[in-house]
């Protein structure tokens, strides 16, 4: 009896180490799942990504399937569960996906030979607020709670100020940089906070009348958006996904991303976004 035992125990671990290994990521898969960030209609994001896609396999020789998810949260689920091999991240999601998952930053845009970018606090012309301190009593947008330069930069920004979230003025967390924009003009908000070069190209666009809105304050410079891979792929692949990104010129495939072209990245460039995720006190597991 204790050996029929002991060879039912064998088989039940047997299974659990087959059924482990069965559930990592391929380390070498034919066709990559490259997720893009969910800030449009999924359908415009993959169209104005074509370019990138047929760049990418012809680079890496292999089939490329670009993947936008509903929000941040399920971006970060999904590279949890290694349903997606590549992710171009906003620096807020990249440090909460890197906390549940083993994944690696390697690449963020560049512009005039910078990889950092700005976020600004905007306001209704017509609120009254000129200043930061004038926000106190109002409500003030937010894009996604995971957004970096949509929540958590505008909201260290007025926390410098001694303006506190719930006690000094009411949050509103609209999901995307262009509903915080929509909202301060029509005046459902009379502040909110966002993407510098978002909130420029939707004034270049005639999406926000310059007129009814206006720059009131910017951030310091924060590192870009990053793009990540799974830690697991082969040693092989991540150079040449690395080679790839950090050799693109292509103004075709860049015009999608407004940029000029990718700069090398590391995790550690992101410790700057955990300090300011401490200094608020948000807790990143529930975000």
């Amino acid at each position: 009896m204790k050996r029929i035992f002991l060879v039912l125990l064998m088989v039940c671990l047997g299974f659990g180490i087959v059924h482990h290994a069965g559930a990592a990521g391929n380390p070498d898969p034919n066709t990559l799942k490259v997720a893009l960030l969910p800030d449009e209609n999924a359908s415009t994001v993959i169209k104005n990504n074509e370019g990138l896609k047929k760049y990418l396999e012809a680079q890496l020789g292999r089939k490329i399937e670009l993947v936008v998810t509903t929000d941040y949260s399920s971006m970060i689920e999904a590279m949890r569960h290694g349903r997606i091999d590549l992710a171009y991240f906003g620096p807020l999601s990249y440090v909460l996906a890197r906390s549940k998952s083993e994944i690696e930053a390697f690449a963020a845009m560049k512009k005039k030979g910078s990889t950092t970018y700005q976020g600004v606090i905007i306001a209704n012309t017509s609120a009254g607020i000129t200043s930061l301190a004038d926000i106190a009593g109002k409500d003030m947008a937010f894009g996604d709670t995971a957004s970096t330069s949509s929540h958590l930069i505008p909201k260290s920004m007025l926390k410098e100020k001694g303006l506190e979230a719930k006690r000094d003025y009411r949050e509103h967390f609209l999901g995307a940089h262009d509903a915080v924009a929509i909202s301060v003009q029509n005046g459902k908000a009379q502040a909110g906070g966002l993407s510098k070069p978002i909130f420029e190209s939707l004034v270049q666009r005639n999406i926000i009348d310059p007129a009814k809105v206006k720059v009131i304050a910017e951030s310091r410079q924060y590192p870009e958006y990053p793009w990540s891979m799974r830690s697991d792929l082969s040693p092989a692949l991540k150079v040449k996904i690395r080679s790839a990104f950090i050799n693109l010129t292509d103004k075709d495939v860049l015009k999608a991303f407004k940029a000029d072209g990718f700069g090398p990245m590391a995790d550690k460039d992101y410790d700057v976004i955990r300090d300011l995720a401490r200094i608020l006190n948000l807790d990143l597991a529930k975000l």
